[in-house]
């Protein structure tokens, strides 16, 4: 098994890729570091701990990042693509467990100490959490094997501005950091997520499938559906955060992804830059469809 590390801001589709990462028999799950975006920092750590919890999954550590992005307040959430709480409003029966006395931060660390050059990290927020290791521990370029991070509109429209996506939005200054360290980093930007996506189909599913974690799956794609309807017209989501953990674990195959140079601008927009010093793999396209891989994996999640 290969040790993952996800650093996450639990909102639906979080929530469909820790449950995509669950079922997976090839990811050990050494860790869930959380940090602010979809929903406060410490909400998405109680999401997390609670979706653990329906899954029988009480070995996974899960730490409270930051709250705020490096430069500023955090922003308080997309409550109308998320819910209040994060997860679509839905309330998940709550676990008595706690987040780790540890930071995310400092997790993250331990875990890749623990695991030298092995260690794969996913992220699918800001990567507010993943600078502040950086910078605390600069060896983290050498002991992690690799990034895999959901964010950036790189050639097609922004989701929370016309050029601009949520996750480098939400925090510019971090993702800059993050892009420029100098380790291997595949981009998985809206330019391929939002190709492909769940129906109701998949959600039934989800929800004919009889355990308490996919039962509350598909309790949150309800109002997931609902917001995207209005976008696209018929009941669709696409599937950004589950994308990441995909390809991170070879299940899904990128079709394009070159090796580019980008810039991180102070309003999130990522541009393209042959001056950057270090090259980003970004993906654009898919070998294959990605909803019946992601759907199949998550019904093994319990």
């Amino acid at each position: 098994m290969t040790a993952f590390h996800l650093d996450c801001d639990t909102g639906i589709d979080d929530a469909l890729a820790l449950a995509y990462l669950l079922g997976h028999p090839g990811v050990d799950l050494t860790g869930i570091g959380t940090v602010s975006g979809n929903t406060a920092a410490g909400q998405a750590a109680r999401n997390t701990l609670d979706l653990l919890a329906l899954a029988g999954r009480d070995d996974v550590p899960v730490a409270t990042g930051a709250h705020h992005p490096l430069g500023g307040d955090f922003a308080g959430g997309a409550g109308p693509v998320h819910g209040s709480n994060g997860i679509g409003g839905v309330e998940l029966p709550h676990t008595t467990r706690m987040p780790d006395d540890r930071s995310a931060t400092d997790l993250l660390i331990e875990a890749a100490h623990r695991h030298p050059g092995e260690l794969r990290v996913i992220t699918t927020g800001p990567l507010t959490n993943l600078a502040l290791a950086l910078r605390r521990e600069p060896e983290l370029v050498t002991l992690v094997h690799d990034v895999t991070a959901m964010g950036g509109a790189v050639r097609a429209p922004g989701n929370i501005t016309g050029n601009a996506e949520a996750n480098i939005a939400n925090d510019p200054a971090a993702a800059a950091e993050v892009l420029g360290a100098g380790w291997p980093v595949t981009l998985v930007p809206l330019d391929v997520t939002m190709q492909h996506r769940f129906t109701e189909h998949d959600r039934a599913a989800l929800a004919g499938h009889g355990t308490p974690l996919t039962a509350a799956l598909a309790a949150m794609l309800t109002s997931y559906f609902d917001f995207y309807e209005t976008r696209f017209g018929e009941r669709q989501v696409p599937l950004h955060d589950p994308l990441a953990a995909g390809i991170a674990t070879g299940d899904l195959v990128p079709l394009d992804a070159p090796l580019l140079g980008l810039r991180i601008e102070s309003d999130g927009q990522v541009v393209e830059d042959t001056a950057a010093r270090h090259p980003t793999k970004v993906v654009f396209s898919l070998t294959g469809a990605a909803a019946p891989v992601i759907r199949t994996l998550i019904l093994e999640a319990v």
